[in-house]
């Protein structure tokens, strides 16, 4: 359906020598190439974690989402420098084209990006992100082609282009991001460092907690690592009663792939929360 879009709309304005249209067919190749990358994206993301991929392949949709991003942002450079040719030299539109072709746009684009717009993952959001964005951009074209069949002002054209241009670049930044945040493994959106460090101290037990890493893996699949300092003197089944209760209580803030490191007080890390390079004092030489 999106690359029925992209003929009919690319025709309208090669026909109609419309800016705006063109520029909706852009976005509409970067929406064909959304839907590609996020069918291969979780095709590869099924696949099991080996010992090259010890986490699997699930990065795959966030780098396809990156991909998708930077290509939006290439996209509204090429627009918005075919924009400034036109408001120097205003072409000659024909409006009944750009009805008749962004009306397909519109109606086709609302269908299938509303059709997907609960989706989680941030990949198929990226994707419903270009979708939703062409059917608001081939509504502008719509009003556009109206106000030039009755004025005849034919620099409407390039103005709704820039508008459509900075619409795409809106969508493109928040897409790359997220995706960069991940990618560097950032703290995830919506988890708080402070929040996270209070659960863990609540657990009767914990005595501190450091070397703190929070991050995702992919969209919904958050992840934790840390060190915490309990009694010396706990059996090992009592340390482990007590890491059941952190990931009981890391679970309801979002977070369910855990790794704790207990120890004593006597251990060889700095006492910073998160880490930050301090220097492990290698006690192996001494025997």
């Amino acid at each position: 359906m999106t690359l029925i879009i992209l003929v009919i709309e690319a025709l309208g304005g090669w026909i109609s020598h419309s800016l705006a249209l063109w520029s909706d067919a852009g976005h509409v190749l970067s929406d064909l190439a959304a839907i590609g990358l996020s069918w291969y994206a979780m095709k590869q993301s099924q696949k099991p974690a080996n010992e090259g991929m010890t986490f699997g392949y699930y990065r795959a949709g966030i780098l396809a989402a990156f991909v998708n991003g930077v290509t939006l942002i290439l996209i509204t450079l090429w627009i918005l420098r075919e924009a400034y040719g036109r408001f120097q030299h205003p072409e000659h539109v024909t409006p009944t084209w750009m009805f008749l072709s962004a009306g397909v746009g519109l109606v086709m684009n609302l269908y299938l990006g509303l059709g997907m717009r609960h989706e989680e993952n941030i990949n198929v959001q990226s994707a419903v992100l270009h979708m939703l964005g062409d059917a608001a951009a081939s509504a502008g074209v719509i009003m556009g082609g109206i106000i030039i069949a009755f004025t005849r002002w034919y620099v409407i054209d390039p103005i709704l282009s820039v508008l459509i241009a900075l619409l795409i670049a809106f969508g493109a930044w928040r897409i790359v991001r997220q995706t960069v945040n991940v990618l560097m493994e950032g703290t995830p959106v919506g988890i708080e460092i402070p929040q996270v460090v209070d659960a863990i101290l609540s657990v009767k037990g914990i005595q501190q907690v450091h070397d703190l890493h929070v991050w995702t893996i992919t969209s919904g699949r958050n992840a934790l690592s840390c060190h915490v300092v309990v009694d010396g003197k706990m059996t090992v089944q009592e340390t482990q009663n007590i890491l059941r209760d952190v990931e009981h209580k890391l679970i309801h803030l979002g977070i369910r792939h855990v790794t704790i490191q207990p120890e004593d007080a006597a251990h060889p890390h700095g006492d910073s929360i998160l880490c930050k390079n301090d220097a492990i004092h290698d006690n192996h030489d001494d025997h």
